[in-house]
């Protein structure tokens, strides 16, 4: 009887599994439009080592539709736009060579026709009139392409167009490192149509390039652990006709590779296994399992139960207490959905250990939960201690020594104990096996090789200036001194100096107008206006001239002086220091300038500093950019103004924090000064007269502009790694 309820039930249940997968679609096909091109046909077929694609259309298409490949699923994609899809299916399932099946997806008036392949291969596409054909590349048992084909290889391509005439070659290999922290290698070929198969090879990866030469200089195994990425090594060689590229991953770790014309690129992610995840990689509350359809009405729970079991090849254990019927209709729900669904129905819970899934109530799992728990913990108070040496390399061990033996942490048990040694660098601690797992598990995250930054300054000091200076000197007078004779004439000779420059004004500088001759019969000393130019910088030039009478008995000196000055400037100050992460680093360069206190009728030599410095404290932060405190210090004495004997000291200076990106500048800060002066002397009334107005006035012009910029550039050492370098 049992038999026979059991194969009724089977019966009655309805099952549809459908794939986890971008490219299939279990809804019917939407209803054919009567707008737009149609997809009216599909075939397939192989031959010679080549399996053909043959997709018919409504009206003939003037290129071939554009397409794309991914490497993990293999997929190659088609994309028809303004085309319907009139199969009356959406999948179909081939198995012929590397091909395993063909799926027609259609989202409004736009088709996407996917190949479901069993590794990334080489295709080609054609026009045959309304017919698209595309051929696909198989290879024999050893790896290698059948010979049938070796002369088409040449002419396949993952896009529509023509590959580029030349040998096949990698160019280049990079590797960085992504900002969620995978790592990412980029290789460059020369052309987009390299066969490339991307598969595990036991804890490894390894990319074969098919028909492809590797230059000599590319040709070698790169360290890249620094670069903290789940990779820590690749190596690029060749491999019999073709080149491998075999990278070396850590841990759980999960891949997938693209292209994009000539660049090929594979991000290496780490994966982290959840033992009690029913499906891996799906997210708490994001159901990935293959979908089933359920129909039940009053059926006995554990019998749903075993249906699912036997859905998914996994083992059901469930407790004497689970009980009761269940009445339940689903279609098309994913069966971890469909699970989660039927325990929260009946207020179970369940364990997954493995394939093994052990289903109870709630209440019974957590009170067996408990006594496991309570279980260990008397067992770690009878469980025998172990003594453990941990070498640390990278960090002080007194520094791990005062971590563990603070009350707070709870690494160690309540029995456990550390010593630590300085001389040896090493750290001797006692404890059960359990908490010694997880300490040296600590200690392997926090006692690595620090990364370096190299952090470079730069102080930029502008300076322009401008100044004019005008003046005038005008001297009126005579000649200086008495009467010794005269001449044949009958005019009288005098002793003195006549004319002589402005410069020497006693020779002829004296008395107001208006002053009278003496007893000798001497004339007057002249009238003398001094404004001459006075620049601040330089020596002014002068142009004068003396204009005299016919007896040279007085004079008219007019003396012009200039100055006219422009200058440019610019110092650059850039000092660099290389720091460890974390890790505060100061440079300067400069003078100490001593002065002297008095205190108590004591005198003191002390100094101040006048330096060039730099002092900075570098982060990494996790997605690769640089966080930077930093101070940036410019002193210069100014011996032209001293006070006492001591230089006032000009400072410049900035400290802040930022955040920069790696190999970026930044502009800490600036200051920009605007100096103007214009300043004139007159003699009153006289320097107002239009014309003459001149040689009665000092004109003096000064502009000067000065500018500061202050720039830093972090980089982290070997950031980059480019193997033909």
């Amino acid at each position: 009887m049992k038999r026979e309820t059991m194969m009724a039930l089977l019966a009655a249940v309805v099952l549809h599994a459908v794939p986890v997968s971008a490219v299939h679609a279990q809804a019917p096909a939407p209803a054919v439009q009567e707008v737009g091109n149609r997809i009216t046909d599909l075939r397939v077929a192989e031959q010679g080592g080549v399996v053909y694609v043959r997709l018919s259309l409504a009206d003939a298409l003037d290129n071939p539709p554009a397409s794309f490949s991914v490497a993990d699923p293999a997929r190659i994609a088609f994309d028809f736009p303004n085309t319907t899809n009139a199969l009356g299916r959406t999948h179909e399932d081939v198995r012929q060579g590397d091909l395993h099946g063909v799926n027609v997806v259609q989202v409004g008036d736009r088709t996407r026709v996917v190949l479901d392949v069993a590794r990334v291969m080489p295709y080609h596409t054609r026009m045959e009139g309304r017919d698209l054909v595309i051929e696909l590349a198989t290879r024999g048992s050893d790896g290698a392409a059948p010979t049938a084909i070796s002369e088409a290889m040449a002419t396949f391509s993952i896009s529509s167009q023509d590959a580029a005439v030349g040998e096949r070659s990698v160019r280049d290999i990079r590797f960085r490192r992504g900002k969620d922290g995978e790592g990412r290698i980029v290789v460059k070929l020369s052309r987009p149509d390299t066969a490339i198969d991307v598969r595990r090879q036991g804890a490894n990866l390894v990319v074969d390039f098919l028909g492809t030469k590797l230059p000599e200089h590319l040709h070698r195994r790169s360290d890249v652990t620094d670069f903290g990425t789940p990779v820590v090594a690749m190596t690029a060689q060749p491999q019999g006709e073709g080149v491998r590229l075999s990278v070396t991953p850590t841990g759980s770790w999960e891949h997938v590779a693209y292209q994009s014309d000539n660049e090929f690129v594979v991000e290496v992610r780490r994966f982290v296994e959840d033992p009690g995840s029913l499906v891996q990689g799906a997210a708490r509350g994001d159901y990935q399992g293959d979908k089933l359809s359920l129909n039940f009405q009053n059926v006995d729970i554990r019998s749903v139960l075993q249906v699912i079991a036997d859905f998914t090849d996994f083992n059901i254990v469930t407790s004497d207490s689970v009980q009761g019927n269940l009445t339940l209709r689903l279609k098309d729900v994913p069966w971890d959905q469909a699970l989660d669904i039927i325990l929260q129905a009946k207020g179970l819970d369940m364990r997954k250990s493995g394939s093994v899934i052990w289903i109870a109530p709630a209440d019974e799992l957590a009170t067996r939960e408990k006594l496991l728990l309570e279980a260990q913990a008397q067992r770690a108070d009878l469980e025998p201690l172990q003594t453990e040496i941990f070498q640390i390399n990278y960090h002080k061990a007194e520094e791990i020594f005062e971590f563990l033996k603070d009350k707070d942490q709870t690494a160690l048990s309540e029995r456990g104990s550390v010593v630590s040694d300085s001389r040896s660098n090493k750290l001797f601690i006692t404890d059960v096996g359990a908490r010694l797992e997880s300490i040296r598990r600590i200690i392997k995250e926090i006692d690595v090789s620090p990364r370096q930054v190299l952090i470079e300054a730069r102080i930029v000091e502008a300076t322009k200036g401008f100044g004019r200076d005008l003046g005038a000197r005008l001297g009126v007078g005579g000649a200086v001194g008495r009467t010794v004779g005269f001449d044949s004439a009958g005019r009288p000779i005098r002793q003195g100096t006549f004319g002589g420059d402005l410069q020497n004004t006693s020779a002829f500088a004296g008395q107001m107008v208006g002053a009278s001759s003496d007893e000798e019969g001497n004339l007057p000393r002249g009238i003398n206006v001094d404004l001459a130019a006075n620049p601040t910088s330089g020596i002014a030039s002068a142009l004068s001239m003396i204009l005299w009478n016919n007896d040279a008995t007085r004079f008219l000196n007019l003396e012009l002086s200039a100055l006219e000055s422009d200058g440019r400037g610019r110092i650059v100050s850039s000092p660099r220091v290389l720091t460890a992460n974390n890790r505060e680093a100061n440079i300067e360069q400069g003078m100490e300038i001593p002065y002297i206190i008095i205190v108590d009728g004591t005198r003191t030599v002390m100094f101040r500093k006048a330096v060039l410095s730099l002092n900075v404290v570098p982060n990494i932060t996790p997605d690769g950019r640089i966080q930077l405190k930093v101070k940036v210090n410019k002193d210069k004495p100014d011996f032209t103004r001293s006070v006492l004997g001591q230089p006032p000291i000009d400072t410049k200076s900035v400290e802040t924090e930022v955040i920069v990106e790696n190999g970026g500048t930044v502009v800490l800060g600036g200051i920009f000064e605007d100096q103007e002066e214009n300043s004139e002397s007159r003699v009153p009334l006289l320097g107002e007269i239009p014309g003459i107005r001149h040689l009665f006035r000092q004109t003096q012009r000064m502009t000067e502009q000065r500018e500061l910029m202050i720039f830093i550039t972090p980089r982290i050492a070997s950031e980059e790694l480019t193997l033909n370098k």
